[in-house]
This record gives C-alpha cells, sequence and structure tokens, in this order.
C-alpha cells in the first residue's frame, strides 16, 4: 500500500485529469503511480506531459530509452520499475537472458550501442560526476549531441521515478485497488 493516498483523476482539473488517464492507460500500466503523484497536480501535468512529448519526438530509439531505464532501476533495486519496463525490453528484441543480466554490459548478444548506452547509464548513476570523455567519445559515435543530452535526462528521471516510486511505496497494482475501493465506497 501506498504511503500516501491514491486519488482518482476526477480529483483534479480537467486538463491534467486528462494527462492522469493518458498516462495511467495510454504510456503503461502506471495507474498507481499518476494515483499518487497527483496529490501534486504540476508535478504531474509537467513530468508526464514531457514524457508523452519525448516519446512523441522519437530523439532517442526507444530500445536505447528502455535499455537506460531498466539498467537504471536495477541498479537502484525498483522493482516497480523493472517490472513495468523490462517486458518492453523483449518487445524490442533484446533477449530475455540480456535484460536478466543487466545492469551488466557484457552479454553477448547486446549490440555495440546497447554496450554503450548500459554503460552509461550505469556511470550516471553511480558516478555521474566521474565520467571520463572516452565514454562520451562513444557516444559521439552513435548519437548526436541533442540525443545524448536525452539520454542523459531519461537516465536521470529513471533514478528520479525509482525513489519517487520506493520511497511513496508505490508497487504494482495497489494503489489502483485501493483507489478502486475507494471509488465504489463514494458512489
Amino acid at each position: 500500500m501506498p504511503r500516501v493516498s491514491p486519488l482518482p483523476s476526477s480529483a483534479l482539473p480537467k486538463d491534467i485529469a486528462a494527462i492522469y488517464d493518458k498516462f495511467a492507460t495510454g504510456y503503461g500500466a502506471f495507474g498507481d503511480q499518476a494515483a499518487v503523484l497527483a496529490h501534486v497536480p504540476p508535478a504531474l501535468d509537467h513530468l508526464y506531459r514531457m514524457l508523452f512529448e519525448l516519446r512523441e519526438r522519437s530523439g532517442v530509439p526507444f530500445r536505447y530509452i528502455e535499455l537506460a531505464v531498466v539498467t537504471v532501476s536495477k541498479l537502484n533495486a525498483c522493482s516497480y520499475c523493472v517490472s513495468h519496463h523490462a517486458p518492453l525490453l523483449t518487445i524490442e528484441g533484446v533477449p530475455p537472458d540480456a535484460v536478466t543480466q543487466l545492469p551488466s554490459w557484457d552479454h553477448p548478444q547486446l549490440e555495440e550501442v546497447d554496450r554503450i548506452v548500459v554503460m552509461y547509464a550505469n556511470l550516471v548513476t553511480t558516478q555521474a560526476g566521474r565520467i571520463r570523455e572516452d565514454m562520451f567519445r562513444q557516444l559521439r559515435a552513435h548519437f548526436s549531441e541533442s540525443q545524448i543530452v536525452e539520454l542523459t535526462l531519461r537516465i536521470a528521471l529513471a533514478g528520479f521515478f525509482n525513489r519517487f516510486n520506493d520511497a511513496l511505496q508505490i508497487d504494482d497494482g495497489r494503489a489502483a485497488a485501493e483507489l478502486a475501493l475507494t471509488s465504489s465506497n463514494t458512489d
């Protein structure tokens, strides 16, 4: 059970409620996270709108975003994020045994760019201020500067969401179940 009461989208202004509902169903199964983040409507609005815009922009291929997110989430031991994002890697063609071994970047079935992304996500998460220039040379061989900035942003956001979900004990379905119970009691 989350540490705060989940809120329904109906508790929000209509424009923000629409973002909540769209994110909870159209971005992935994140209704329980949205129900908690709804306590701070501007944060829900801006964070989720930004994630939608980044996805639509397609600046960095989805495979690399998800590799980064799962790597960070495994490093931070955020089971909520790992459970939501790891299946997407299989859809993106990453073999299940390679996903299981993340955050290791030396799995033989990871492609060169996959390894660079996983290595970079490890470094940003564990030693951001000490990343050597060689890492950026490797990144520049495959990504534009705009893509490097976006990849770094997505890695940092994954860390934020890991901490947010863990601190508030957002866990698969628990917030949604409580929200359903609360909604049925008020109807």
